[in-house]
């Protein structure tokens, strides 16, 4: 299983990641913009509670309806998803996690024994790629990381095994 990373170590939740199912994954960020469009400092609660009104508006407005129920309200972008150049932010995958409040560092180890250790602050802005062009990575994948101000976008950390909270 050459595509699946664990998380553990000073973890609350032992997890393991599966990158091939990603790709409908609503969190996921389009790389090829990602690092070129202006960034919107936008609160994760408050974009929670105007999500949550538009669908309360919603209900009340049209009833209470539980999608997919017409085919125009959840649209993917087939053609996007078979070209595009995608990532997600690893601070989905170590808040799931629980990281124990004594962990200092995460640790990724590669394929080839090296290892690349960042403190918990700076990993949380780390992001993981995993498709290029529409395609897995599958020769130096399953993931890349990537810092999240693109500074290493041409030159990425590949190969990695796993996921280490110390």
């Amino acid at each position: 299983m050459e595509s699946i990373i664990p998380i553990k170590g000073k973890v609350k939740y032992k997890l393991t990641l599966d990158p091939s199912v990603w790709i409908f994954d609503d969190r996921r960020i389009d790389l090829k913009t990602y690092f070129t469009k202006p960034k919107e400092n936008e609160d994760e609660d408050l974009k929670y509670l105007f999500k949550m009104g538009e669908h309360w508006s919603r209900e009340i407005m049209e009833g209470a309806t539980f999608p997919p129920t017409l085919k125009t309200e959840r649209k993917f972008d087939r053609k996007g998803m078979q070209t595009g150049t995608f990532g997600m932010e690893i601070k989905y995958f170590l808040n799931n996690a629980e990281i124990e409040e004594d962990a200092t560092k995460v640790v990724f180890e590669c394929k080839d024994g090296t290892e690349h250790a960042f403190a918990i602050d700076d990993a949380y802005k780390l992001i993981f790629k995993f498709s290029q062009d529409g395609k897995p990575l599958t020769e130096d994948g399953p993931v890349h990381i990537i810092f999240g101000d693109g500074s290493n976008l041409d030159n990425p950390i590949k190969n990695i095994a796993a996921i280490r909270v110390e």
